[in-house]
């Protein structure tokens, strides 16, 4: 089957090739024609038009034609569901939407920059999408480091943070810091050895000091609480389904999510959503 697109494709125009040969099509013949051009060589070649304007596979809404393909062909793997956040939110510039997309974007772009022939950057595309599929389907969990000293320095954080602050003591700068990293890559795996290296400060005096600092709480019960508080916040837009929620909220899967959602809100996060007042 032929499929046919606007030249220069960057985020959509190669996610869905790839999509469409790894799920629906693994014989499609891709097409890439001046924007003007389109629809006429669709008819000529007798082509299925995509991602442009007065097509069926195109964007609706908030949602790219990467989603609308996945909706139309009634896909359900775990991997393209997670990958289509990512491929929604660098292809909409809502990089909020995933952590990944603007790195997505990023490597895109530069792929755009450097292959001028569009079958050739398609090629390397396929590439491209086959590793992130690879990645949301079995390495999400997988840490760039792995050493056997992380679970030592992880039980040294949470021992760090359990403590109160001090009465009437200013946060230091190191402290300050470090909140801000934590909240800025609150949906991604967080290791002490990798935030004591950030702030360049030795894990032991860390682990003595910076629980003073923060209410008391565990590293866990910290990094918890504001992931679900993220997720409230997502739950407000009904365009989120409760399993992007939890996956763009840093969970590992939908059930981790409502059995941490249940633990701290007392309910799952399905009842309590039917329960947010409407807007």
């Amino acid at each position: 089957m032929k499929w046919i697109t606007r030249e220069r494709p960057k985020i959509d125009r190669l996610a869905c090739p790839w999509l469409i040969r790894r799920f629906i099509d693994r014989h499609a013949e891709f097409f890439y024609v001046p924007a003007d051009e389109v629809i006429a060589k669709a008819a000529e070649l007798n082509a299925t038009p995509f991602d442009v304007a007065g097509v069926e596979l195109t964007h609706y809404g908030n949602e790219c034609t990467f989603d609308y393909l996945v909706k139309k062909y009634a896909i359900t793997d775990p991997g393209v569901l997670a990958m289509a956040p990512i491929v929604r939110g660098a292809d909409t510039d809502r990089h909020d939407m995933a952590p990944q997309s603007a790195g997505l974007w990023a490597i895109s772009a530069g792929l755009a920059h450097n292959y001028t022939n569009d079958h050739e950057l398609l090629e390397k595309g396929m590439l491209l999408y086959d590793a992130l599929y690879s990645w949301a389907k079995d390495l999400q969990q997988i840490k760039h480091t792995q050493q056997p000293d992380e679970q030592q320095l992880l039980a040294a954080i949470n021992r760090f943070l359990q403590s109160k602050k001090k009465a009437g003591g200013q946060m230091p700068a190191w402290a300050i810091e470090l909140r801000e990293m934590i909240q800025d890559h609150i949906d991604t795996s967080l290791t002490l050895k990798e935030l004591s290296q950030s702030l360049d400060i030795n894990p032991s005096y860390l682990s003595r000091e910076f629980s003073k600092h923060f209410d008391n709480r565990s590293f866990a019960e910290y990094i918890q609480q504001l992931r679900i508080d993220k997720a409230i916040r997502l739950m407000e837009d009904p365009a989120y389904s409760l399993t992007e929620i939890a996956y763009l909220a840093g969970f590992s899967d939908q059930s981790h999510f409502s059995r941490i959602f249940k633990k701290l809100k007392g309910d799952s996060p399905n009842a309590y959503r039917k329960n947010l007042p409407k807007k």
